[in-house]
Protein backbone atom coordinates (compact mmCIF):
# COMPACT_ATOMS: atom_id res chain seq x y z
CA UNK A 1 0.00 0.00 0.00
CA UNK A 2 0.95 3.54 -0.62
CA UNK A 3 3.11 5.52 2.41
CA UNK A 4 1.78 8.62 2.43
CA UNK A 5 -2.28 9.34 2.71
CA UNK A 6 -2.74 11.32 -0.88
CA UNK A 7 -3.99 14.43 0.97
CA UNK A 8 0.04 14.24 2.83
CA UNK A 9 1.43 13.59 -0.79
CA UNK A 10 -0.34 16.29 -2.45
CA UNK A 11 0.87 19.01 0.08
CA UNK A 12 4.03 17.80 -0.37
CA UNK A 13 3.71 18.24 -4.03
CA UNK A 14 2.21 21.57 -3.90
CA UNK A 15 5.55 22.81 -2.58
CA UNK A 16 7.90 22.52 -5.87
CA UNK A 17 8.43 24.99 -8.07
CA UNK A 18 7.03 24.88 -11.88
CA UNK A 19 8.52 25.91 -15.12
CA UNK A 20 10.02 29.34 -14.81
CA UNK A 21 9.47 30.02 -18.84
CA UNK A 22 7.26 27.06 -20.67
CA UNK A 23 7.50 26.59 -24.25
CA UNK A 24 4.10 26.78 -26.15
CA UNK A 25 5.86 24.40 -28.92
CA UNK A 26 6.46 22.15 -26.38
CA UNK A 27 2.98 22.50 -24.64
CA UNK A 28 4.47 22.65 -21.25
CA UNK A 29 2.40 22.85 -18.56
CA UNK A 30 2.36 22.19 -14.99
CA UNK A 31 0.72 18.73 -13.31
CA UNK A 32 -1.69 19.61 -10.99
CA UNK A 33 -0.41 18.59 -7.27
CA UNK A 34 -3.66 16.73 -7.15
CA UNK A 35 -4.05 15.42 -10.29
CA UNK A 36 -0.26 13.88 -9.94
CA UNK A 37 -1.15 12.80 -6.24
CA UNK A 38 -4.13 10.93 -7.45
CA UNK A 39 -2.51 9.14 -10.33
CA UNK A 40 0.40 8.43 -8.40
CA UNK A 41 -1.14 7.36 -5.56
CA UNK A 42 -3.83 4.56 -7.72
CA UNK A 43 -0.92 3.51 -8.91
CA UNK A 44 1.13 2.09 -5.88
CA UNK A 45 -2.63 1.73 -3.59
CA UNK A 46 -4.03 -0.28 -6.64
CA UNK A 47 -1.33 -1.84 -8.58
CA UNK A 48 1.90 -1.57 -6.35
CA UNK A 49 3.92 -0.64 -9.60
CA UNK A 50 6.07 2.03 -7.64
CA UNK A 51 7.22 0.71 -4.29
CA UNK A 52 10.55 -0.83 -4.75
CA UNK A 53 10.32 -0.37 -8.51
CA UNK A 54 12.73 1.31 -10.57
CA UNK A 55 10.76 3.95 -12.39
CA UNK A 56 11.16 6.32 -15.31
CA UNK A 57 9.25 9.48 -16.46
CA UNK A 58 8.81 10.31 -19.30
CA UNK A 59 9.06 14.35 -20.30
CA UNK A 60 9.81 14.96 -16.67
CA UNK A 61 9.56 18.55 -16.80
CA UNK A 62 10.25 19.67 -13.25
CA UNK A 63 10.01 16.55 -11.42
CA UNK A 64 6.61 16.60 -10.44
CA UNK A 65 6.09 13.17 -11.10
CA UNK A 66 9.59 12.11 -10.80
CA UNK A 67 9.52 13.05 -6.82
CA UNK A 68 6.18 11.85 -5.98
CA UNK A 69 7.29 8.50 -7.43
CA UNK A 70 10.15 8.53 -4.97
CA UNK A 71 8.04 9.72 -2.07
CA UNK A 72 5.67 6.61 -3.14
CA UNK A 73 8.48 4.23 -2.36
CA UNK A 74 10.13 3.96 -5.91
CA UNK A 75 14.09 2.51 -5.48
CA UNK A 76 14.99 4.78 -8.23
CA UNK A 77 13.55 7.39 -10.69
CA UNK A 78 15.26 8.49 -13.68
CA UNK A 79 13.21 11.05 -15.60
CA UNK A 80 13.74 12.20 -19.15
CA UNK A 81 13.29 15.72 -20.38
CA UNK A 82 14.09 17.70 -23.89
CA UNK A 83 14.19 21.29 -22.08
CA UNK A 84 17.20 21.86 -20.51
CA UNK A 85 15.93 24.90 -19.10
CA UNK A 86 13.33 22.49 -17.33
CA UNK A 87 16.26 20.59 -16.11
CA UNK A 88 17.45 23.61 -13.97
CA UNK A 89 14.60 24.44 -11.99
CA UNK A 90 13.94 19.41 -11.35
CA UNK A 91 17.31 19.06 -9.26
CA UNK A 92 16.42 22.23 -7.54
CA UNK A 93 13.02 20.47 -6.16
CA UNK A 94 15.24 17.37 -5.52
CA UNK A 95 17.53 19.41 -3.77
CA UNK A 96 15.21 21.32 -1.23
CA UNK A 97 13.01 17.25 -0.65
CA UNK A 98 16.79 16.24 0.00
CA UNK A 99 16.18 13.28 -2.40
CA UNK A 100 19.15 10.89 -3.55
CA UNK A 101 17.44 8.36 -5.63
CA UNK A 102 15.96 10.52 -8.47
CA UNK A 103 18.14 11.48 -11.12
CA UNK A 104 16.91 13.81 -14.63
CA UNK A 105 18.75 13.54 -17.85
CA UNK A 106 18.42 15.61 -21.06
CA UNK A 107 17.79 13.68 -23.77
CA UNK A 108 14.52 13.06 -26.12
CA UNK A 109 12.26 10.67 -25.26
CA UNK A 110 12.67 9.25 -28.99
CA UNK A 111 16.49 8.51 -28.97
CA UNK A 112 16.52 6.37 -25.80
CA UNK A 113 16.94 3.40 -28.00
CA UNK A 114 18.55 0.23 -26.65
CA UNK A 115 20.34 1.10 -23.53
CA UNK A 116 17.04 1.89 -21.83
CA UNK A 117 15.14 -1.38 -23.25
CA UNK A 118 13.63 -2.79 -20.67
CA UNK A 119 15.21 -1.03 -17.81
CA UNK A 120 12.22 0.17 -16.08
CA UNK A 121 9.90 -1.75 -14.20
CA UNK A 122 7.29 1.07 -14.59
CA UNK A 123 7.00 4.31 -16.56
CA UNK A 124 4.90 7.17 -16.27
CA UNK A 125 4.49 10.10 -18.36
CA UNK A 126 2.09 13.13 -18.52
CA UNK A 127 2.74 13.84 -22.38
CA UNK A 128 2.18 16.74 -24.82
CA UNK A 129 -1.27 16.20 -26.04
CA UNK A 130 -0.10 16.62 -29.40
CA UNK A 131 -3.93 18.10 -30.33
CA UNK A 132 -2.19 21.14 -31.76
CA UNK A 133 1.35 21.87 -32.58
CA UNK A 134 2.60 18.40 -32.53
CA UNK A 135 -0.38 15.98 -33.92
CA UNK A 136 0.44 12.27 -32.55
CA UNK A 137 2.87 13.20 -29.92
CA UNK A 138 1.41 11.41 -27.50
CA UNK A 139 1.08 8.47 -29.48
CA UNK A 140 4.71 8.70 -29.47
CA UNK A 141 5.72 8.79 -25.79
CA UNK A 142 3.40 6.02 -24.91
CA UNK A 143 5.01 3.88 -27.54
CA UNK A 144 8.84 4.77 -25.95
CA UNK A 145 7.25 3.90 -22.79
CA UNK A 146 6.28 0.44 -23.76
CA UNK A 147 9.55 0.07 -25.37
CA UNK A 148 11.12 0.62 -21.75
CA UNK A 149 9.38 -1.03 -19.88
CA UNK A 150 8.44 -4.54 -18.48
CA UNK A 151 5.30 -4.30 -16.08
CA UNK A 152 3.65 -1.18 -17.09
CA UNK A 153 2.92 2.33 -18.68
CA UNK A 154 1.04 4.60 -17.36
CA UNK A 155 -0.34 8.18 -18.46
CA UNK A 156 -3.00 11.17 -18.98
CA UNK A 157 -4.47 11.85 -22.58
CA UNK A 158 -7.40 13.60 -23.30
CA UNK A 159 -10.83 11.99 -22.90
CA UNK A 160 -11.90 12.55 -26.48
CA UNK A 161 -8.84 9.74 -27.19
CA UNK A 162 -10.58 7.01 -24.96
CA UNK A 163 -11.53 5.38 -27.83
CA UNK A 164 -8.50 5.76 -29.98
CA UNK A 165 -5.79 4.57 -27.15
CA UNK A 166 -8.18 1.29 -26.24
CA UNK A 167 -7.61 0.40 -30.09
CA UNK A 168 -4.51 1.18 -30.22
CA UNK A 169 -3.48 -1.15 -27.26
CA UNK A 170 -4.58 -4.06 -29.41
CA UNK A 171 -2.26 -2.70 -32.00
CA UNK A 172 0.55 -2.83 -29.95
CA UNK A 173 -0.35 -6.40 -28.61
CA UNK A 174 -0.41 -4.67 -25.08
CA UNK A 175 -3.75 -4.53 -22.16
CA UNK A 176 -4.91 -1.12 -21.77
CA UNK A 177 -7.34 -0.13 -19.34
CA UNK A 178 -8.87 3.32 -18.48
CA UNK A 179 -8.11 3.73 -14.57
CA UNK A 180 -9.98 6.49 -13.86
CA UNK A 181 -11.87 9.49 -15.74
CA UNK A 182 -10.10 13.09 -14.33
CA UNK A 183 -11.15 17.11 -14.36
CA UNK A 184 -8.63 19.34 -13.85
CA UNK A 185 -7.82 23.09 -14.26
CA UNK A 186 -4.52 22.76 -16.04
CA UNK A 187 -2.22 25.97 -15.53
CA UNK A 188 0.44 26.62 -18.43
CA UNK A 189 1.99 29.58 -17.07
CA UNK A 190 2.02 30.92 -20.89
CA UNK A 191 2.11 34.96 -21.07
CA UNK A 192 -1.28 34.40 -23.04
CA UNK A 193 -4.15 34.83 -21.86
CA UNK A 194 -6.33 32.22 -23.59
CA UNK A 195 -3.33 29.46 -22.22
CA UNK A 196 -3.86 30.43 -18.84
CA UNK A 197 -6.53 28.30 -17.59
CA UNK A 198 -8.07 25.30 -19.31
CA UNK A 199 -10.48 23.07 -17.76
CA UNK A 200 -9.87 19.89 -19.41
CA UNK A 201 -11.23 16.25 -19.17
CA UNK A 202 -8.76 13.89 -18.92
CA UNK A 203 -7.87 9.93 -18.76
CA UNK A 204 -5.71 8.08 -16.41
CA UNK A 205 -4.50 5.19 -18.52
CA UNK A 206 -2.26 1.94 -17.56
CA UNK A 207 -1.07 -0.40 -20.13
CA UNK A 208 0.29 -3.66 -19.00
CA UNK A 209 3.05 -4.73 -21.02
CA UNK A 210 3.76 -7.79 -18.73
CA UNK A 211 0.32 -8.60 -20.44
CA UNK A 212 1.56 -8.71 -24.34
CA UNK A 213 -1.17 -10.42 -26.07
CA UNK A 214 0.05 -12.70 -29.03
Amino acid sequence: MARLKMKNLEEFLQGLDGFENPKVQLEQYCTPAHIASCVLYNIQARYDDLDGKLVGDLGCGCGMLSIGAFLLGSSLTIGFELDPEALNVFPSNITEMEIPTIDGIQENVFSLGQKWENVFDTVITNPPFGTKNNPGLDILFIKAGIHLATNAVYSLHKTFSREFFCKKAKDWHVKGQVVAGLKSNFESGFKFPKFQFKDIQVDFLRFAVDEKET
